[in-house]
């Protein structure tokens, strides 16, 4: 029954690639693949909630006390997990009501749409009662599966806990402090720092196929497996997996420059390989953790191995072989790509000022959540936030509150873990260098297997087999997740790069 869900599961997601990448965009398309999507959604629902589940998870515990108690009980800690996982998710499934379920799946696929007509057009007001719609069901569904014991755990809270599973908001408010209160005078030092590297190394005319194909090059010599998978492009990069055997990824592009789709290929491919790793149980123990150790995974290749010197000096080769006229050298392509400048966009912002959009989304969805402020208000407190956070002035809603698709996907308690894996993703190479102290030579020859191997044995390999983030680096690394590391590692370089 639990692997019968999980295939359920795999074909709705084949449903929701195909709906952000193939699908034609009209009304009439949108509304027939939301009424799909519901119909699995209910078929899911009722599966997972149906009464034999319940009986099945409680015989299959009570017989698992028998065999413990006859036996050395850490020969079943995999079973116990299953089992854990079950019955959590079973609990949290019976509390919401069929129809409400339905109606997610189906808001879901109509709100997309209506994001993608709308942030074609620079309009707010053209997705505004769509996304008040999204806030209000994504409330209702954490209501829904809130314990009553906890009246003091906020709705937000709950929210969270669908992300960062194991972490709690004054955990999570802690390391945000930590990281906000450090970075803030940094970035104020280095943009007023008259030693600003060019980014002309990024600049230019670039095909875009050529560009894939070097992307496609680079991300297979990861540990991409394309056996096992695919790049394709859309408007939002993103990674979608229906089991380790088909884990799909797309990124977008520009002719103008080369950098912000080769680290979105990056990135994404740091996701998949995480997909492409773990167990091949089709049970949730064999799942990603949370939604902040999958951003490690890609901001751990991304930052840490793609924006490294090492990886510059092994990548000009391939920048001078895909484009012929291209003159520059490592150097000036380090120092290009490092290059930190206050930018509206979010998904090709530097890894300096990036916290700070993370922590204006998380401040906005908060207070709408927590009846603060409206959805009509957004777009002057997201214009406001940006001016006051990084002197930027937002032209339009295209290149403000409607950039991110997270929120008509009700992913609401989502961006938090973005900054939960930049500060994991740190503490990781950290680590991984101390493990491995050639890690950066490696890097140079373009040689990645002795990281990936080393990946695949702190974090992907356990899947679900943690309750937290927090536990498994303390049982991994020796210490649950500590922001000194990422605070140490964007100090240390771009005082370094910008001599201030």
């Amino acid at each position: 029954n639990l692997r019968t869900l999980t295939q359920l599961k795999r074909a709705s997601a084949v449903l929701d690639y195909d709906r952000m990448v193939m699908m034609p965009q009209s009304d009439d398309t949108a509304k027939q693949r939301g009424l799909q999507q519901s119909a699995l959604a209910s078929i899911i629902h009722e599966k997972a909630t149906e009464p034999s589940m319940k009986e099945l998870i409680a015989v299959s515990l009570t017989d698992l006390g028998d065999l413990v108690q006859s036996s050395d009980g850490d020969n079943f800690k995999d079973e116990r997990r299953i089992l854990e996982l079950a019955k959590k998710s079973y609990e949290k499934k019976v509390l919401i009501p069929p129809e409400l379920e339905a109606k997610r799946a189906e808001l879901s696929s109509a709100a997309y749409s209506t994001w993608v007509k709308a942030r074609e057009a620079k309009d707010f007001e053209m997705f505004e009662e769509c996304l008040e719609d999204c806030f209000s069901t994504a409330k209702e569904l954490a209501l829904a599966v809130k314990d009553e014991k906890q009246e003091k755990k906020s709705l937000y809270t709950q929210m969270l806990d669908e992300f960062e599973m194991g972490m709690e908001e004054s955990r999570i408010d802690d390391i945000f402090a930590q990281i906000e209160n450090a970075l803030k005078p940094l970035i104020a030092k280095v943009l007023e720092s008259e030693n600003a590297p060019s980014a002309q190394a990024q600049e230019g005319t670039f095909d875009i196929q050529k560009q894939k194909e070097m992307n496609k090059k680079i991300i297979t010599k990861m540990g991409f497996d394309l056996e096992h998978g695919r790049i394709d492009q859309s408007v939002h990069p993103f990674t979608m997996s229906f089991g380790p055997s088909d884990v799909r990824i797309t990124s977008r592009f520009r002719k103008d420059e080369w950098f912000q789709g080769l680290a979105a290929t990056i990135h994404e491919g740091g996701h998949a390989m995480y997909e492409q790793n773990l167990g091949g149980a089709d049970l949730e123990i064999d799942e990603f953790l949370s939604m902040g150790m999958h951003e490690s995974q890609s901001l751990f290749w991304e930052r840490h191995v793609g924006m490294s010197k090492e990886f510059c000096k092994w990548l000009v080769p391939n920048l001078k072989e895909a484009f012929d006229d291209y003159n520059y050298n490592e150097e000036e392509v380090y120092a290009s790509i490092n290059a930190v400048e206050a930018s509206p966009i979010r998904v090709e912002a530097d890894e300096l000022t990036y916290p700070l959009h993370v922590i204006l989304r998380y401040n906005i969805e908060r207070d709408v959540v927590e009846g603060r402020m409206d959805v009509k208000d957004i777009p002057k407190r997201w214009n406001e936030g940006m001016k006051d956070m990084l002197n930027v002035d937002i032209e339009n809603d295209a290149l403000g509150c409607l950039q991110d698709v997270h929120w008509s996907g009700l992913a609401i308690g989502y961006f938090p873990t973005y900054l939960i894996g930049s500060a994991t993703a740190a503490q990781l190479a950290h680590y991984c260098l101390k493990d491995n102290p050639n890690m950066y030579k490696d890097i140079e020859r373009g040689e990645f297997g002795d990281i990936k191997k080393w990946l695949n044995e702190k974090v992907h390999k356990h899947g679900k087999r943690y309750g937290s983030l927090d536990l498994l680096l303390e049982d991994q690394v020796g210490e649950p997740l500590n922001p000194k590391y990422f605070i140490d590692y964007l100090t240390e370089k771009y005082t370094a790069l910008y001599n201030c």
